[in-house]
């Protein structure tokens, strides 16, 4: 879909959606909060405090870990659903 390489229709982003288990509008809607919820109405950005504790900051590595393999397998599972 991003080199442009299939047609990405109505039908696909329902199949896409139902592997990922959301809903097809979720999938392509833009919902600024979830860019720009970090920012104030002036412009300027939060102060982020970065002085996590070491334990959680392992917890939240294996996380990715995870969620990057689970990435990985869906992006399989979609390619040769659309081949």
């Amino acid at each position: 879909m991003e080199r442009e390489e299939i047609k990405l229709d109505w039908e696909r982003i329902q199949n896409i959606a139902g592997i990922l288990e959301i809903e097809p509008v979720d999938l392509v809607s833009f919902d600024d909060s979830l860019i720009f919820h970090n920012c104030q109405q002036s412009g300027k950005a939060n102060t982020i405090n970065n002085n996590f504790p070491i334990e959680l900051k392992k917890q939240y590595e294996a996380r990715i870990q995870h969620l990057t393999k689970e990435i990985a397998f869906l992006r399989k599972q979609i390619s040769e659903e659309y081949k």
